[in-house]
């Protein structure tokens, strides 16, 4: 069974950390799932955990309740208007993804090939999304273990991670080593788009770590679709690499 709490006193990723390892200790506790902007905690657990002992669970700084029951009747403008906050928050993602888009036709104006674009594409998408990883790489590491079933695994595969992206994207636009980096692409976006996958199926709703934590951005199909862009890539690349 799942229940959803809700936890105020969270105020960063270390926060959000502490409460789920907080949680974790209790014996009936399956897995918990922290969404940090709405200071939402899902809880499984194998039976029924009442909630004084959830607080007592918690260091005192932090206070927990019950989330209201959502009114199944709620009217269709209200349904919209999560819909529209959704497509807000991001926003940033999509801006940054057309930047990069603008950058790459740039700067294969003058000599385009389809090759090269999808090699310049790739190189600055690493390039900018390590960028804003590396901007809180202490916090990334927290969220991005979330849902990354490497980084669950081995931890210190979150605080690598950023400088792996950073060095594909030199990789591709130098054009060093491209097989070696289209083969490193499909196995780390590979990985991620398993977690990614397997988040969106079970409907949690945590913070994606795409773009850091700098910017406070949902999982959605976006982040399914932006490694399925780059994947797609990848294996166009090595057929045409290796034909």
């Amino acid at each position: 069974m799942t229940h959803t709490y809700i936890v105020t006193g969270m105020t960063c990723n270390g926060c959000k950390a502490s409460v789920e390892n907080a949680l974790k200790t209790l014996d009936k506790v399956d897995d918990v799932s922290i969404n940090l902007d709405t200071q939402e905690v899902e809880i499984s657990m194998k039976s029924h955990i009442s909630t004084e002992i959830l607080k007592q669970a918690l260091p005192s700084k932090y206070s927990l309740s019950e989330k209201e029951s959502k009114n199944v009747f709620a009217s269709v403008s209200e349904e919209n208007t999560e819909e529209k906050s959704e497509l807000k928050q991001l926003f940033p993602l999509f801006l940054i993804f057309g930047y990069i888009l603008l950058g790459t036709v740039l700067m294969n104006y003058n000599l385009f090939t389809i090759e090269g674009f999808m090699l310049d594409f790739m190189g600055l998408f690493y390039l900018v999304f390590s960028f804003f990883k590396l901007l809180d790489l202490k916090g990334f590491p927290e969220s991005f273990k979330m849902y990354d079933p490497l980084a669950k695994i081995w931890p210190a595969y979150g605080w690598i991670y950023p400088f792996i992206e950073l060095s594909l994207g030199i990789l591709f636009l130098m054009r060093i080593e491209i097989p070696i980096a289209l083969i490193m692409t499909l196995i780390i976006l590979g990985i991620t788009t398993i977690g990614v996958t397997k988040t969106l199926l079970n409907k949690k709703s945590i913070q994606c770590a795409c773009l850091g934590t700098a910017l406070k951005l949902p999982m959605t199909k976006a982040t399914f679709i932006e490694n399925s862009i780059m994947i797609i890539m990848a294996i166009i690349m090595l057929i045409k690499t290796y034909n």
